[in-house]
């Protein structure tokens, strides 16, 4: 069922983790055991893996559209005939429940499919012109070789954002999973490549951000960086693109405000904020990160969320029955919330429920840490950085305005919550949140139709929808005289 050894694509070569070259260990969060094993790239591997990639670039951007579009449509098949492994590997590997890995296998799936069909919708325009002789074109073409460094937390749905789209531009793509968490796109590029995608068009490389991470982003042949993770990685990965004037696309760090109106459909409110704040143990870039409740309706929505947060059950991820919470995927993540937990106790903030991790001697060798609600101030560390963990911290308000400009105080910008009944404060409230998405009584976001954009410090760009597609073309203008003789 697990792959004890996995595989990196370097154009036709296979590089197996055989234990005689570099590899790291993949642990399971919930117990720390040893599940798998990947190889690691070196300087020479990574050189091959961009070589490779740049020597089918130009005949997999001239094959055409629908072609392309098949080869999508054909991995997205082969997710699908093995989702049940490949859900079951991501369970493993990082934490999260059975069904919730499921869901990612399939939304990675949707993403190829969708932007199969958006293969063939790439289109260029014909500009008028004030000479009768003179036709002025404008063409899209891709850009060329694309590096694609994800972060652990959403280890395959991420890449398929960038993948899907890259490939159906025509760009060619070298992947680098996060090493906390490799093995299932290190299956999925192993699996593309099975299922008739040339070879090198798609390609696989593994390892240390600060190693291979930095040599593939510097690497001469890329002519493109994307890259999901926090802003500081980010910021790196900008000099090195600098350096060499590459393209960039990033989804970066978020801090994702939920704010609770006065009149908020308050079940719906309570229902959402709870699974928002604590799916995939709150390790997600769009996650509830801090709730503005206006005063008026603040002990109703805090006492009911509070409940609702304590009835969560956590456990490891392949558990029968399931539970809510799986365990966060490694110490250093744990380590941050029980740090920011810390801070908020410190500064007078109120734990309503958790704050601590569970007691249950089964849990004791996993990363687990219990959902935990706070009710403080926005002094506190967790409303102003990203805790990454099941952690809720509510703040009371006075009103709307308040909310909202605590809410744009921060330089992060990916996604905002916004409830409430009345459909003059959802557009106010939506066109006044400094954010790329505004949900307005619902906790949607990242569905691959859509644009996910980031603002401020949360990213340069826009993943998903045809907009994600477009990422990867760049412009071209032609001029053509016609009238000469």
């Amino acid at each position: 069922m697990i792959p004890a050894r996995s595989e990196l694509v370097i154009g036709s070569l296979i590089v197996s983790a055989d234990g005689h070259g570099e590899e790291t260990e993949v642990l399971n969060p919930a117990d720390q055991e040893v599940i798998g094993y990947a190889p690691v790239a070196d300087a020479e591997l990574v050189d091959q893996a961009v070589t490779a990639a740049a020597d089918a670039f130009p005949s997999w951007s001239k094959l055409p559209a629908t072609r392309r579009a098949s080869h999508l449509s054909a991995i997205a098949s082969w997710i699908r005939s093995d989702t049940l492994r490949l859900a079951h590997i991501l369970t493993l590997e990082q934490g999260k429940p059975l069904s919730e890995a499921t869901g990612e296998v399939q939304a990675a799936a949707k993403a190829f499919d969708y932007y199969a069909a958006e293969a063939v919708r790439v289109y260029g325009q014909t500009i008028p012109t004030e000479s009768e002789t003179l036709r002025s074109l404008v063409l899209r073409q891709p850009f060329g070789v694309v590096a694609a460094i994800t972060a652990w937390n959403y280890p395959l749905g991420l890449m398929s954002w960038k993948i899907a789209p890259a490939l159906a531009a025509g760009c060619t793509v070298v992947a680098k999973p996060s090493k906390e968490a490799p093995l299932t796109v290190l299956e999925v590029v192993s699996g593309a490549v099975r299922s008739g995608l040339p070879a090198g068009v798609l390609n696989s490389v593994n390892g240390g951000g600060g190693t291979v991470g930095n040599l593939l982003a510097s690497h001469p042949k890329v002519a493109k960086i994307t890259f999901t993770g926090g802003t500081e990685t980010g910021r790196h990965l900008l000099k090195l693109a600098a350096e060499d004037v590459k393209s960039v696309l990033m989804e970066l760090g978020g801090h994702s405000p939920m704010i609770v109106a006065a009149d908020a459909p308050m079940d719906r409110a309570v229902a959402d904020g709870v699974k928002r704040s604590f799916r995939n143990a709150g390790q997600l870039c769009n996650s509830v990160n801090r709730i503005f409740v206006v005063r008026s309706v603040a002990d109703e929505f805090i006492g009911r969320f509070a409940a609702s947060a304590a009835r969560l059950v956590v456990g490891p991820g392949l558990d029968q029955p399931e539970p809510d919470i799986g365990p966060l995927t490694n110490a250093e993540t744990r380590d941050n919330v029980e740090d920011h937990v810390a801070d908020a106790r410190r500064r007078g903030a109120e734990v309503l429920v958790g704050g601590t991790r569970p007691d249950a001697e089964r849990l004791s060798r996993g990363f687990f840490f219990l959902p935990t609600v706070v009710v403080g101030t926005d002094e506190m560390a967790m409303m102003n950085t990203e805790t990454f963990g099941p952690v809720a911290p509510i703040m009371v308000v006075e009103d709307l305005d308040e909310a909202i400009l605590r809410a744009n105080a921060l330089q992060f910008g990916l996604v905002s919550y916004l409830y409430t009944r009345d459909l003059r404060t959802a557009l106010e409230g939506a066109e006044r949140l400094e954010f790329g998405t505004v949900n307005v009584n619902n906790v949607g976001g990242g569905d691959v139709p859509f644009p996910y954009p980031g603002w401020k410090h949360s990213g340069l760009g826009v993943e998903l929808g045809h907009q994600g597609l477009e990422e990867y073309l760049r412009t071209k203008h032609v001029r053509i005289e016609i009238g000469y003789r």
